[in-house]
């Protein structure tokens, strides 16, 4: 009896501090799942295809898939991505310590890698930078963060870069300096 009578006072106490109303539920649950990955993937290798052609390869160590109103995935320790052209040749490479990706319901519309962003193209290009932004949808790259491009000939710094997705053509904006290496060469030999 005694048992009983703790387990409706008990009861008594718990019940009412319940939520019933759908609203406030879903608030709660929906704010939860925003913040919780519906994927989570170590090690991934993944090849995206056009046309029956592979177009590129993303390697991560991890990869996390977030569901909601614009879906996204997360690479939280960094990345390595190569282009190929039509022929599956090497065309471009990109490394970065984080990466981030937003999806349209047809795939990646835009993507963004951070921290320590270096772009080499087939010509040895390489672009140093600590943000980069790839549009799929005009398939150009673009940031407004500080840009080092080393090339054969030159060292080239700017703020704020716009190339096509390859980086085989491309425009500094707001350059800050230039240094011909091989004008450097020759006065190293004087």
């Amino acid at each position: 009896m005694f048992r009983l009578l703790f387990v409706l006072i008990t009861l008594s106490v718990i019940l009412p501090s319940c939520e019933n109303d759908i609203a406030v539920v879903n608030t709660i649950t929906g704010e939860s799942e925003k913040k919780l990955a519906i994927q989570s993937d170590r090690n991934v290798q993944t090849v995206y295809s056009d046309s029956a052609r592979v177009r590129a390869k993303l390697t991560a160590p991890a990869l996390n898939r977030y569901a909601g109103k614009k879906p996204y995935m997360e690479l939280p320790k960094g990345m390595e991505v190569i282009f190929y052209d039509e022929h599956k040749k090497e065309q471009t490479k990109l490394t970065a310590d984080y990466g981030i990706g937003f999806e349209n319901g047809n795939g990646i519309e835009h993507m963004e890698a951070k921290r320590n962003v270096v772009v080499i193209n087939q010509k040895g290009d390489t672009l140093h930078t600590e943000k980069l932004i790839w549009n799929a949808v005009t398939q150009k790259i673009y940031t407004d963060e500080f840009v080092r491009i080393s090339t054969k000939d030159e060292i080239i710094w700017g703020d704020g870069l716009t190339a096509n997705q390859d980086f085989s053509d491309y425009e500094i904006k707001n350059v800050k300096g230039e240094v011909s290496v091989k004008d450097e060469e020759l006065n190293k030999k004087k």
